[in-house]
């Protein structure tokens, strides 16, 4: 059975943001609210918590995950960012949208894209992950919460329990979240390229 954390969405406790990063440190996933909808995460070098996602999700092991970040300096230490790069991500971050970027070396292999070697990374614009990850000190691995043969991502915390409670570690309630997922844009090249039009401000993207 899963521990259920009710965690207010603009004054998180502190206490409970304490417990939670001490369950992902244990090898904890967790499921958690963003500014989109709600996520499946793990701590970043846990193998076997990610593996348990990839079958809550029955995705197979080329599915893309994405790194939640805290800040824009934690961006630049798992991903490549030049200076235009900085500025575009300066201005949009903390929001609903998730940057394709080179990786680093400090990005498990098993998390790059095999071929171009790319990580998906985002900065949430959510009071409750913001405190985790700030506590945390470090991204978590995650992927939207997605369940098999649905194409909506969940919303409510009380329907995650219902159908997720004997197969995740934590769930936490931090309010309904909306249903639009994030902008997806393509950071890679010499401009900016959306590759998913979703929650934000859609036209920083739209020349690309």
């Amino acid at each position: 059975m899963s521990q259920f954390f009710q965690i207010h969405p603009d004054n998180p406790q502190r206490r409970l943001i304490t417990n939670a990063v001490q369950l992902i440190r244990k090898g904890a996933v967790v499921a958690y609210p963003t500014d989109s909808a709600y996520a499946l995460g793990c701590q970043l070098e846990d193998k076997k918590a990610l593996d348990r996602i990839r079958r809550i999700r029955q995705v197979d092991s080329k599915h893309n995950f994405t790194l939640m970040c805290r800040d824009l300096s934690e961006i630049s230490i798992y991903a490549k960012v030049d200076n235009a790069s900085y500025r575009l991500l300066n201005h949009c971050t903390p929001g609903p949208y998730t940057f394709i970027l080179m990786g680093t070396r400090e990005v498990p292999r098993r998390l790059l894209h095999p071929k171009r070697r790319t990580i998906g990374l985002r900065i949430p614009d959510n009071k409750v992950i913001l405190a985790i990850l700030e506590e945390l000190g470090e991204p978590l691995m995650t992927s939207s919460l997605i369940l098999p043969d649905e194409i909506m991502p969940m919303t409510d915390a009380g329907d995650i329990r219902q159908k997720l409670e004997r197969q995740v570690d934590l769930i936490i309630d931090g309010g309904h979240c909306g249903i639009d997922p994030t902008t997806v844009v393509d950071m890679t090249g010499d401009s900016p390229v959306m590759l998913r039009a979703g929650r934000g401000d859609i036209s920083l993207f739209e020349m690309g």
